[in-house]
């Protein structure tokens, strides 16, 4: 999967500058969403082995001229049902006033930094070492109990709509979603119905790795990388009122569906829709960075598919800074 950098700079002599980082790929369970999924029941997801791993996360910022004012943000995991986070060690330069700690759509954690100055040539760096508890998640034993929610709450209802590349009210995408949905609507439960939608994306899109793509377009050229095959997936799901939304983990990305049990109780399952099947489960123990896929950044009030790391200054007299991510495996501290 290759990663779509988007660099944009504004401002001048001691104008205000805003530098933004977005990446389109690296290839969250709402509070309340979380609270109800109970692994020592047959019902939701459940948990399996558990691995341990240390990730190096956080951003350096080196200045080419003179800044003043500066504040950044860096996207960094946070806790879910099958992943749980906690600060090991922490290298902050002197020139950081602050760090403080946001979430964004109840699926990126951030970290906030106010910096009031760096000089010119160096570098200011705010990185966090992160173990990280992370669970296989084994298919319910019983999945015909599950079915699409008729009035998800607001908090879900937020993955039925259009976001970012994921088409789900394109007439293309909309007429092959009825298609699916007539073909399969002897099938024995819902369970089974999300399942067709998975079985087409699998037969129908060759895995091949590509430039950052939409649902349409991948519903059209019939190929597609882990991140193009799981938005035609969560496009098609969305089209006929399943909600479903996207999880990145470093280089990858899958996605996860929703449906209520006999209790009304929400549950999030994910897949495997490239690679290996995997339906209603997930082998996969790489740290989840973010759960989601329609962000609202504050700042600027834009929607992005991925929130990547962010640096806004009010004054710069010379070059301006460069801004770099890291997100790098470590051993334990």
């Amino acid at each position: 999967m290759k990663n779509d950098w988007r660099v944009l700079v504004a401002g001048a002599l001691w104008a205000s500058l805003t530098l933004l980082v977005a990446t389109g790929t690296v290839c969250a369970q709402e509070p309340g969403a979380a609270e109800q999924d109970d692994t020592s029941s047959a019902v939701g997801i459940i948990l399996g082995e558990t691995h341990t791993s240390y990730l190096k996360v956080g951003l350096r910022i080196k200045a080419g001229g003179q800044c003043q004012g500066i504040t950044a943000s860096c996207p960094i995991p946070m806790d879910w049902p099958e992943q749980q986070v906690q600060i090991v060690h922490q290298e902050i330069s002197p020139e950081v006033r602050n760090v403080s700690y946001r979430t964004l759509d109840d699926g990126v954690k951030q970290m906030l930094l106010t910096i009031p100055r760096i000089n010119p040539g160096d570098t200011v760096e705010a990185v966090l070492t992160l173990a990280i508890q992370r669970q296989v998640i084994v298919a319910p034993s019983q999945p015909e109990l599950f079915s699409i929610p008729k009035t998800p709450e607001k908090s879900v209802r937020k993955f039925l709509g259009d976001s970012p590349f994921i088409e789900s009210r394109n007439g293309k995408i909309r007429t092959l979603a009825r298609k699916l949905q007539m073909e399969h609507k002897d099938a024995a439960n819902d369970w089974e119905r999300v399942k067709a939608i998975y079985d087409y994306v699998r037969e129908h899109v060759e895995y091949r790795e590509s430039e950052l793509k939409g649902a349409v377009d991948t519903l059209a050229d019939g190929q597609g990388d882990c991140e193009a095959m799981t938005s035609l997936f969560i496009a098609l799901c969305r089209a006929n009122k399943i909600p479903a939304r996207m999880v990145w983990v470093k280089d990858h990305s899958y996605p996860e569906f929703y449906l209520v049990d006999g209790e009304r109780q929400g549950h999030w399952f994910p897949c495997q829709i490239s690679g290996s099947e995997a339906f209603g489960s997930m082998p996969e123990v790489r740290p989840i960075l973010q759960k989601g896929d329609n962000y609202r950044i504050p700042e600027t009030k834009e929607r992005r598919r991925y929130v990547a790391v962010q640096l806004n200054a009010k004054a710069v007299r010379g070059g301006s800074p460069v801004i770099t991510e890291i997100l790098e495996a470590t051993n334990a501290p």
